[in-house]
């Protein structure tokens, strides 16, 4: 549990790496891929806590299994992608939660911001970005970078547990970026964020434009002339 402001952030695990998320005030809660049932239904009954919305970063199933056990026990309302990418934000207790929307892992992915915490679904992951299964690698490059110009001390809430598999291929793309052993060293199965400086230090698609990095695309004959060119030919590489 941690306390940004008025507002605090629960994360929850569920199956083998997905992660479900509590955004609170004194009284008023909102669940983000709410997959982790139980310990959420028992963490709002335990600090007397109305669950008043329930919301996804994307409509992936792996994201939505607690929908509909949430709102039958709560009451809650359900607020669709489509409603929040329009609305652009929510409040919970009158705290402003800003939504964006980022397309390119699923067309209707959004990120929750607030203070200086973001809730970033698949879009962003601790160490790595997602898989981009809409098709769109423009909007999704356009998104990565969008993110990317948050401020550094912004902590990044992701929707899986990848931290170990994406710093392996963070070693392989970058063997010699000793900053992958100081990351590693932060890791907390049972609390998992990084910042967004950190990413910048360590995840390799959101460092497509290091010499070293473009030195490899280079050598594998991929596209470098623009970066969105590098950005999409690191993507690329198996």
């Amino acid at each position: 549990m941690n306390k940004y402001n008025t507002l605090q952030i629960k994360q929850f695990r569920y199956s083998r790496d997905n992660l479900s998320y509590l955004v609170y005030g004194e009284k008023e809660a909102l669940a983000i891929d709410g997959g982790a049932v139980t310990e959420i239904l028992n963490f709002t009954s335990d600090n007397n806590l109305e669950l008043s919305y329930v919301a996804n970063t994307h409509s992936h199933h792996d994201h939505t299994p607690g929908n509909k056990t949430l709102l039958a026990k709560t009451g809650a309302n359900y607020l669709s992608n489509e409603e929040l990418i329009r609305a652009k934000k929510l409040a919970v207790e009158d705290e402003i939660i800003k939504v964006y929307h980022t397309p390119g892992h699923s067309a209707d992915s959004v990120c929750f911001h607030f203070e200086n915490v973001l809730v970033a679904g698949d879009t962003l992951f601790n160490g790595t970005v997602g898989n981009c299964f809409s098709g769109d690698m423009k909007g999704f490059f356009n998104s990565i970078k969008f993110l990317t110009s948050l401020p550094p001390e912004t902590v990044i809430y992701a929707g899986h547990d990848y931290i170990e598999e994406s710093m392996m291929v963070a070693r392989h793309i970058e063997p010699d970026n000793s900053n992958i052993d100081e990351f590693m060293g932060k890791y907390d199965r049972g609390h998992v964020y990084s910042t967004l400086e950190d990413e910048l230090l360590v995840n390799p698609y959101l460092r497509h434009n290091e010499k070293n990095i473009v030195d490899l695309l280079v050598s594998k004959g991929l596209p470098v002339a623009t970066e969105y060119e590098r950005w999409a030919s690191l993507m690329s590489i198996e």
